[in-house]
């Protein structure tokens, strides 16, 4: 494809994309296509000769897009909505374009230096002291593997040669997110050695607990080695107990790793950095960028205030990799296992100059007021109850009938293709989530959308 070429059709591209987020929401929110619909509309092997863009382009309106459950639409309301802005797509283009590999300074030195630089403003955004060291990885689930990761070479410093012995025990909230035990399994901890905390009424991992577990562990003979606390839990955004669990953390001699990957982005805002009290104490921290900081998925940011000890977990250095040292060339594949490394810190650094901290602390502050609003026009109906605290933009309630209402009132909301939302189990309840957090929501979003579940739920 030469030059001209391109330009036609990237022409076409920037204008199909510039069209959809303008009209996002005439589209249904959730696909409506059928498991296995695509597949049988798609050919079974690929094309022997090449096929020409337009062909390729209008396959993609006709056969793709109708498969899409759009998670940039402004009525995505399950799990936590992520939204590119327009500033992020086209820092995405520019990253594909480049196609550089950050693993060493040397290979890309303004991929590696950049990330250094915007790491350390949403350093500053959130509120963390300057010691915090930060690395982009792609999701939280990594993020939160790494910090895992270093937690066992602080505690064990020669597992890394001999492997594990099955005595190191890890922490956390019944309502922490898979992750965490996926971290363990990965790492070779074992699900025995993972102790899954209960919590209090408001579903905050309780500290009594949590210390009754690690003296009962240390008097069988483990050695409890890290702990991890939520800022913003999956199901419920709830805040677990940071400085008690630090006080733990830090008489027990564990790691510990705070899971901000949702609720850490609204630090950016200054009047909420309160749930952020004792973070500083903490170990790493995860905050995802792509959650509610408006920047295309995956980018994910670890922080930790000991580098040297996620480098140890992981530096392993090949000939053919060894560079002249320079105490300012950072080489990123020294912290964790990837090699490869996208340019992501791109897309951050176009979103932070083009919103700036007052464009981002406003729109996160109008999805935070506006849950705590729609959650009190759900408490004042009496066929519904709201079941959690609602500290960030996640609303958990339900209906009061039965569970098997809420389930169909759910499947009826979602298949209108009017909005999307999403469920969890609360005290042995189902519920319903809504998440706000796209950069396109509006305030009438959400009342259409509350409009739509009471008529659905009389109809029900």
């Amino acid at each position: 494809m030469n030059g001209e070429q391109f330009r036609e059709y990237g022409h076409q591209v920037v204008d199909w994309i510039a069209d959809y987020l303008d009209h996002t929401r005439d589209y249904p929110v959730l696909s409506q296509q059928k498991p296995g619909e695509l597949v049988d509309r798609l050919p079974l092997v690929a094309p022997e000769k090449g096929e020409s863009m337009d062909l390729i382009l209008d396959d993609f309106r006709k056969l793709i897009v109708p498969g899409i459950t759009h998670w940039n639409h402004p009525r995505f309301f399950a799990y936590f909505s992520i939204s590119a802005s327009a500033p992020g797509i086209l820092a995405e283009m520019l990253c594909a374009a480049l196609n550089v590999n950050g693993m060493l300074w040397k290979s890309s030195p303004a991929a590696t230096e950049l990330e250094q630089v915007t790491l350390s403003w949403l350093r500053q955004w959130i509120g963390l002291p300057d010691e915090f060291f930060g690395i982009i990885y792609d999701t939280a689930s990594i993020s939160t593997m790494h910090a895992i990761a270093a937690a066992r070479e602080m505690a064990d410093p020669d597992i890394r040669r001999r492997g594990g012995t099955g005595r190191l025990v890890l922490y956390t909230s019944e309502h922490a997110h898979s992750s965490v035990e996926k971290g363990a399994l990965a790492l070779g901890i074992g699900q025995e050695n993972v102790r899954k905390i209960g919590v209090d009424a408001e579903f905050r991992m309780n500290p009594a607990a949590l210390q009754s577990a690690v003296e009962n562990d240390k008097a069988a003979g483990k050695k409890p080695f890290c702990v991890v606390a939520t800022v913003g839990t999956t199901s419920t955004s709830s805040v677990d107990p940071v400085p008690a669990i630090a006080d733990i953390a830090e008489a027990t001699g564990m790691w510990l790793h705070v899971d901000g990957a949702y609720g850490g982005s609204a630090m950016v805002v200054p009047e909420y950095r309160h749930y952020f009290e004792a973070v500083n104490r903490a170990h790493s921290v995860v905050v995802n960028p792509h959650k509610w900081l408006f920047t295309p998925i995956d980018v994910s940011v670890l922080y930790t205030r000991e580098p040297e000890i996620l480098k140890r977990a992981f530096s392993l250095v090949p000939e053919y990799l060894k560079t002249a040292e320079d105490p300012r060339a950072l080489n990123y594949m020294d912290y964790g296992v990837q090699l490869g490394r996208r340019f992501r810190s791109l897309k951050l650094w176009f979103v932070f100059r083009y919103f700036g901290h007052e464009g981002v602390a406003h729109l996160i502050r109008n999805h935070v007021q506006w849950a705590g609003k729609l959650a009190n026009m759900i408490r004042a109906d009496p066929d519904y109850e709201v079941v959690a605290p609602t500290p960030f933009s996640l609303i958990c309630f339900r209906h009061r009938a039965s569970d098997q209402h809420n389930r169909d009132l759910l499947e009826k909301l979602n298949k209108s293709g009017k909005a999307f939302l999403s469920h969890t189990v609360l005290n042995g309840r189902y519920v319903l989530r809504l998440a706000i957090g796209n950069i396109a929501t509006t305030w009438e979003d959400l009342e259409e959308t509350w409009q739509l579940i009471q008529v659905l739920g009389k109809t029900t």
